[in-house]
């Protein structure tokens, strides 16, 4: 199998899929809700007011969807924390990555502080009383 086509059968998180699983005529609302973070009622309702006013238009782009949309794969999400930030991303994506960078923000802090210790003369002082302590537990 080529790289694309691998590629192209992988599950994406960042992809709309049909979910088949929580649908009730094609899965294409259900999906919808899915990706957008928005429950299915709320997206089954907003596409039947749509349905009543763009008739003809509506029914047709729901039906080339349903066959359009792949449908979700059972293993998208690893684990709960993936799906989890896999919908925040989705919804707020602004707001993921200003959490991202201000958690990279902190552990580079965190990083500096150990730098700064390690290359410190109190290091050295520290990693020296260490010795000794352990030479003396040795010896007695």
């Amino acid at each position: 199998m080529s790289r694309q086509t691998q590629a192209e059968y992988e599950p994406n998180p960042r992809k709309l899929y049909r979910d088949t699983e929580r649908g009730r005529l094609m899965g294409v609302c259900a999906g919808i809700a899915d990706y957008t973070g928005i429950s299915t009622c709320a997206v089954r309702w907003m596409m039947f007011i749509a349905g009543l006013v763009w008739f003809p238009l509506v029914e047709i782009v729901y039906v080339i969807l349903g066959f359009a949309l792949p449908r979700k794969p059972t293993n998208l999400y690893k684990d709960q924390t993936e799906e989890k930030f896999w919908r925040s991303m989705r919804k707020s994506p602004s707001e993921t990555f200003s959490d991202v960078r201000y958690r990279y923000r902190q552990i580079d802090q965190r990083m500096q502080r150990l730098e700064r210790y390690v290359t410190s003369k109190r290091f050295n002082l520290d990693r020296e009383f260490r010795d000794l302590e352990n030479q003396a537990d040795r010896a007695g």
